[in-house]
């Protein structure tokens, strides 16, 4: 089944050491995310990159101090992103968020097509 419509995704940019409430920032925000029943949503850990700070965050394996740069993308309407976004401003103490209207389009399994849902 093949579904298009428009939707506003939501993108924040901050550090591996940043924390919300004692936990990982992207696991309280992933975890607020769910318990909102946002469509999408996805964390990525990069390789490097800074921000406001001009603080440079890397992955590299050889050091201890890992500070690599975090990106968490959720994907819902406008009415939903707008539920989450007065958490994001109380969570987020430093980084960027990115918001924007976008064209989704939604694949899905149909029951009976002959393959297993995962």
């Amino acid at each position: 089944m093949k579904e298009q419509f428009q939707a506003q995704m939501v993108r924040m940019y901050f550090g591996e050491r940043d924390k919300w409430q004692g936990k990982p920032l992207h696991e309280a925000i992933f975890a607020k995310c769910q318990e909102l029943g946002m469509a999408e949503a996805i964390v990525y850990r990069g390789i490097e990159g800074y921000g406001t700070s001009t603080r440079i965050r890397h992955a590299r394996h050889w050091t201890f101090s890992k500070d690599a740069p975090i990106m968490v993308s959720i994907i819902d309407t406008e009415e939903q992103i707008a539920k989450l976004i007065p958490h994001l401003d109380e969570m987020i103490q430093e980084g960027l968020i990115a918001t924007s209207r976008v064209d989704v389009i939604r694949y899905a399994r149909t029951a009976g097509n002959g393959q297993e849902s995962s």
